[in-house]
């Protein structure tokens, strides 16, 4: 009876140290904002920094739509994988240094498809470097008001100085949704199939729930489940952010029943806009590594599925089971040969003993 007495308490201390009462650190920021008058219907943490892992990719796509825009590049610009480029990590691409396709290709490829490699490649084309690009990713995140958000690369890979708040993703993904109507394309694809390889989005609200018009997914350790969604039904427009959800199925799961209830009308517009929401830029993005892919991660993700159980089975779930037909994005490349080392020269040779 004492051991189980013990055994009972330790397992009380895990879960309140796992979960409860709820603290900052458990932090799952959510936003959901009418995109019209940018009125916000919901909010939890919005203004705390978190990772923003791909999500990141809409930042590259606003700055290469403007690059577009002023006409320092076009859809039909080739993009070519460089060294740099193909060294990325977590590659779904199968591309190689040399691969080249249109920027038009690239774009679905790291919209559709999150591929870092050709993420890298396309701010090397539109800037003629990373860190130039990273400075007009940063310039652009300035204009549009977001405070709380500092971008180092293009891709989203973990980076402790990168970070974004919900507020601020939710700025940019209104900016794309308004400035940029033309290639709402990009966004609505569920797949794209490179030289034969598909790879798929991890976006299945695209295709399982009604009027879903994109954004852009993200996920890390240190994050967990980041979306950034925009629906439209019956004219009407509404964001979506969550971010650090436990599981796709968690994230995919809010978003929907955030939208359900946004486009019922339970979801009643407060006395903020997005832009009246404050950024906290004292603190830094919690790290969920632990909870995420560690130690912790069977209790936590076990006590997220209690909070959040939709389409858990026996569940109900507020995505369509049946699902809408794919987009699809066929992606044929080429190789650019690489230059040729220059050899060396009379000048540049060891001379000889003599």
């Amino acid at each position: 009876m004492n051991r189980m007495f013990w055994k009972s308490l330790r397992c009380v201390a895990l879960i309140l140290a796992l979960h409860g009462p709820a603290r900052a650190s458990d932090a799952t920021p959510i936003l959901v904002v009418d995109v019209a008058d940018q009125q916000v219907l919901y909010a939890e943490e919005a203004g705390r920094p978190w990772f923003p892992a791909s999500t990141t990719k809409l930042m590259t796509a606003f700055v290469t739509f403007e690059a577009i825009r002023a006409g320092r590049v076009s859809l039909d610009t080739p993009v070519v994988l460089s060294e740099h480029a193909a060294k990325q990590k977590f590659l779904d691409s199968g591309l190689h240094a040399g691969s080249t396709m249109t920027l038009e290709d690239a774009l679905f490829a790291v919209i559709s498809g999150s591929t870092n490699d050709v993420a890298m490649a396309v701010a090397e084309t539109v800037a003629g470097s990373e860190e130039a690009f990273v400075k007009a990713m940063n310039d652009a995140a300035r204009r549009l008001g977001m405070t709380g958000s500092r971008f180092v690369n293009p891709n989203g890979l973990f980076d402790r100085r990168q970070k974004s708040t919900a507020r601020d993703m939710a700025l940019l993904g209104i900016a794309i949704t308004r400035q940029f109507p033309e290639y709402r394309r990009f966004f609505e694809t569920s797949a794209v199939v490179i030289d034969g390889k598909t790879v798929e989005s991890h976006n299945a609200l695209l295709t399982r729930f009604d009027g879903v018009r994109g954004l852009k997914t993200g996920y890390l350790c240190a994050s967990g489940n980041n979306v950034v969604a925009l629906a439209e039904r019956g004219g009407r427009q509404v964001m979506v952010v969550v971010m650090g959800a436990t599981t796709e199925r968690e994230r995919n799961e809010r978003a929907a029943m955030y939208f359900t209830q946004a486009f019922a009308g339970e979801l009643s517009p407060g006395d903020k806009t997005l832009s009246a929401l404050a950024n906290d830029t004292k603190r830094s993005p919690p790290d969920m590594r632990a909870k995420q892919c560690g130690e912790q991660t069977r209790d936590y993700e076990r006590m997220r599925d209690a909070a959040y159980p939709m389409g858990l089975p026996g569940q109900t779930s507020y995505l369509s089971q049946a699902g809408a037909a794919k987009k699809v994005h066929q992606i044929t490349t080429w190789l650019t040969p690489r230059p040729p080392k220059p050899e060396k020269t009379s000048a540049t040779a060891k001379p000889k003993r003599g």
